[in-house]
């Protein structure tokens, strides 16, 4: 394996962090708990690439977890938080830019007429269970395992025993009583879908999935399955809520409903909204939203949302997705990967897939064929990634510090990048399989 590249100033960094931030990190997917080391800070990035506090670049696939669709510092981007940010940080107030972003929202995804801006994907999804519990008067939640959609306390429920998969509480400081509210099947069971609505059917207010899970793996999921939970919501009565925070705006301008013909009864967004500034969104159908305070009688409120800095950030982010011409170009850099890292495989026969959706991809590690659901990805699949994981790094591509997490694409990523890229990955999978 390749010796780590000393990062004395990360290092000093972190320690600092350290004395005065739990586990020197804002977010614990920041650690590289999970695959060992000291965490890289970053000092600048542009384009493809990030710059980190020891003077190193790396080619970057994380890209800001998804946000950043064009890439680092895009100049349209930079220029309109700069010119917004000459005009004011923020308001309190409404203002034209959060009614342009809304219309570009509205636009682009099937079947939304009204969208409500938050500050991050986690409030969006966590508000709009409030709105489906408002709007059907029933209280129970339906999720699946190995769907993450952001840490409200009744979210962070893990599945629980029974048939009926009633949840427990994944993490310390959630009440049982509000995990209880929320069940959880697997995905990719159709039996176990149809079982479970017709017990409990009646007392739910809402289904909530990622349509393209993205946060245990890429579990890219059957058409079949996806169509299924949409007849049986309607059939029901519960509203069906696809959580794209990450595919929204990033597998296709309209998302996974786009890509699958669906149209959700409400929708969750980040990520992308906010062309790298924090930003959400949820939408949905008018009689549904107009139920939103203060209009109706389910209560939503945010300081901060609407923000002029992330409006103009988002505007010109999703302006750039009207023609096509972004999903096509990303496609095609998508299919120069996914070529070369399967010639790699195929050549050495590892067992290991290469999943891809557009600009998501995932390296299953193990894996033989499609992995829909989180307990059919192979054990070991840890420990092979931290090697191929730091295989990369010093060699200087990044990608995310955990066997589980998706990567990314950019249009900043062009063919002379994907190749590096190509070249890289299979040298540091030539050492995990050694």
């Amino acid at each position: 394996m390749t010796e780590p590249v000393p990062v004395p100033r990360s290092q000093a960094l972190f320690d600092r962090a350290c004395k005065v931030m739990p586990g020197g990190v804002s977010s614990p997917v920041r650690a590289f708990r999970a695959v060992g080391g000291t965490p890289r800070f970053v000092a600048h990035a542009a384009g493809a690439r990030f710059t980190d506090a020891d003077g190193r670049s790396y080619l970057d696939f994380v890209m800001s977890w998804g946000p950043l669709l064009l890439g680092h510092a895009h100049p349209a981007i930079t220029q309109a938080i700069a010119a917004a940010a000459a005009r004011g940080a923020s308001y309190g107030a409404p203002h034209e830019g959060e009614v342009e972003l809304a219309e570009l929202v509205v636009q682009g995804y099937p079947g939304l007429e009204r969208v409500r801006f938050t500050s991050s994907g986690t409030e969006a999804t966590q508000s709009a269970i409030r709105l489906a519990r408002g709007c059907t008067g029933r209280d129970r939640i339906l999720k699946f395992a190995g769907c993450y959609h952001g840490h409200a306390d009744g979210l962070l429920v893990a599945a629980g025993s029974g048939a009926a998969t009633f949840g427990t509480p994944s993490s310390a400081g959630v009440p049982a009583a509000v995990a209880a509210l929320t069940s959880v099947l697997p995905l990719d069971d159709d039996a176990a879908l149809r079982a479970w609505f017709a017990r409990h059917g009646a007392e739910t207010a809402a289904v909530i999935i990622e349509p393209v899970p993205a946060n245990e793996g890429l579990l890219l999921q059957r058409p079949g399955f996806l169509r299924l939970l949409r007849e049986l919501c309607t059939a029901h009565g519960a509203l069906l809520i696809f959580d794209e925070v990450i595919s929204g705006f990033r597998v296709a301008r309209g998302g996974a409903a786009e890509l699958h013909g669906l149209r959700p009864d409400l929708a969750t967004f980040g990520k992308i909204l906010g062309g790298g500034l924090p930003c959400g969104a949820f939408g949905g159908r008018a009689e549904l939203l107009e139920q939103l305070a203060p209009n109706g009688r389910t209560y939503h409120a945010g300081t901060l949302s609407g923000n002029p800095l992330a409006m103009a950030a988002g505007k010109a982010m999703l302006s750039a997705l009207v023609d096509g011409r972004v999903h096509r170009q990303l496609e095609q850099r998508g299919q120069q990967l996914q070529a070369g890292i399967e010639r790699a495989i195929a050549e050495h026969r590892w067992p290991l897939r290469f999943e891809r959706l557009g600009s998501l991809f995932w390296f299953a590690f193990g894996a033989t064929g499609p992995i829909r659901r989180p307990d059919a990805i192979p054990a070991g699949a840890r420990e092979r990634y931290a090697k191929f994981f730091h295989g990369c790094l010093a060699r200087g591509v990044y990608l995310a510090p955990s066997a589980f997490e998706v990567g990314f694409l950019s249009t900043a990523h062009g063919e002379a990048e994907i190749a590096e890229a190509i070249a890289v990955f299979t040298t540091a999978l030539c050492e995990a399989f050694a």
